[in-house]
């Protein structure tokens, strides 16, 4: 076991070595960056990334600049040394944890990252309690049930929810409930009031605001669990083990909730760490964008819109870490829950 944790740790250094070499080459590429938004904007063309991006790599309509200028909106940004200087310079940084500033916010990447982690954990948590909290007593029910009306009818609400997109749930639950029957406020976390509410009122108020964005992630998130539960669920109850206890005259319920459910929530349980991890760093664009709440799906996206290189390089190396511990430890909570599986 230990060598296997070994030998799995030592991988993560090419693998997160391949991911930031890759988007650092591809970010080298990529026409618009802050050194002709700012050449842009001195000329007062353009301040943004897209226009910016049109002109193309060759810092067009650079008259009125000379180039001293350059040189030194290049020094800013750090762009005066060759790119295998920057890309070294940055993987020492990352070493020591350290994820660099952030181009146009003037703030460290973790300090953006710690602003923007409360509205993820928000909808990361909820999205991950409430999908397991439905999923799993679904797919019991369903495995019990299995070929009933009623294990035709949840497929059927399963497969529907799983096919319509979130963001399109999102848009008809702000249309129906947000707009035409004003039941639930359209944007924001919290009131604008929220400070001088008390204690229970500002709670009331959070649920309020997060109940419609996290209802559009709920609806099609569960089901790929629901239907695992069920089929693993189904394969323990036809295994020769269910049949002798009950030939020995087990009580059916005891045999359903004492044999059966260890070893058919294996799957379900080894997919908690990486589920519960992830919680915390779950960024959905669409869903912030779409309820105007400032997370980190939208932290991503607007640093990739603006060229902010060191936000888009320094959380990829972030999440990338995260994820590759994470795997890590559903790895092993499989040894954990199944004594059986052997890594040697």
């Amino acid at each position: 076991m230990t060598s296997y944790i070994l030998k799995r740790l030592l991988l993560m250094i090419p693998t997160l070595f391949g991911v930031l070499l890759v988007t650092f080459a591809i970010v080298q590429f990529v026409p618009g960056g802050p050194v002709e938004q700012m050449v842009a904007q001195l000329q007062g063309r353009d301040t943004g990334g897209e226009r910016a991006a049109a002109g193309g790599a060759g810092y067009r309509g650079r008259q009125g600049i000379d180039e001293k200028q350059i040189a030194e909106i290049k020094a800013l940004y750090g762009f005066d040394k060759p790119a295998h200087q920057r890309f070294l310079q940055m993987l020492g940084q990352f070493a020591r944890f350290d994820l660099g500033k952030s181009f146009y916010q003037h703030k460290d990447v973790w300090e953006l990252v710690k602003e923007k982690l409360p509205v993820s954990i928000s909808l990361g948590l909820w999205t991950f309690f409430l999908s397991y909290l439905i999923a799993v007593p679904l797919g019991v029910a369903k495995a019990v049930r299995a070929g009933s009306r009623f294990d035709i009818a949840t497929t059927l609400l399963v497969l529907v929810g799983y096919a319509i997109p979130g963001f399109v749930l999102g848009v008809a639950l702000l249309v129906v409930f947000g707009g035409q029957l004003q039941w639930f406020p359209l944007r924001g976390l919290t009131s604008s009031n929220w400070e001088q509410l008390g204690w229970g009122a500002r709670i009331v108020d959070y649920l309020w605001h997060i109940a419609l964005p996290v209802t559009a992630m709920v609806f099609g998130s569960f089901a790929v669990t629901a239907m695992l539960t069920k089929n693993s669920f189904l394969e323990e109850i036809r295994k020769q083990y269910v049949l002798t206890a009950r030939a020995k005259g087990l009580d059916e319920r005891r045999v359903l909730w004492k044999h059966v459910f260890r070893n058919a929530l294996i799957p379900i349980i080894t997919g908690f760490p990486a589920a519960f991890i992830g919680a915390f760093f779950t960024g959905s664009l669409l869903i912030e964008t779409l309820f105007s709440l400032d997370g980190l799906g939208l932290l991503s996206y607007e640093s990739v819109i603006r060229r902010d290189y060191p936000v888009v390089l320094g959380t990829l190396y972030l999440f990338t870490l995260i994820g590759l511990v994470t795997k890590l430890i559903s790895d092993l909570s499989y040894v954990l829950v199944d004594p059986r599986v052997k890594f040697d």
